[in-house]
């Protein structure tokens, strides 16, 4: 049936990246609970840097909204 899909709404996948930040901190944590030294270590530098590009691209993206929801005004 043609047009069957045009009702359906997709779910954003927004998020992710700040996701993969939480688990590989989640397993930073537990790396180190464990005794795994270089695992945790490695783990929480990669969760460090996701987290700082989600936060980059998260500001970026509220400033364009902003100054884009600005200039629309009559």
């Amino acid at each position: 049936m043609l047009g069957s899909d045009a009702g359906q709404q997709t779910k954003p996948r927004g998020g992710s990246m700040l996701y993969w930040a939480l688990v590989f901190l989640i397993v930073a944590i537990i790396a180190a609970i464990f005794g795994f030294g270089g695992v945790a270590v490695a783990a929480a530098g990669i969760a460090k840097l996701l987290f700082f590009i989600f936060l980059v691209v998260f500001i970026i993206t509220l400033i364009t909204g902003l100054t884009r929801r600005g200039s629309t005004g009559v």
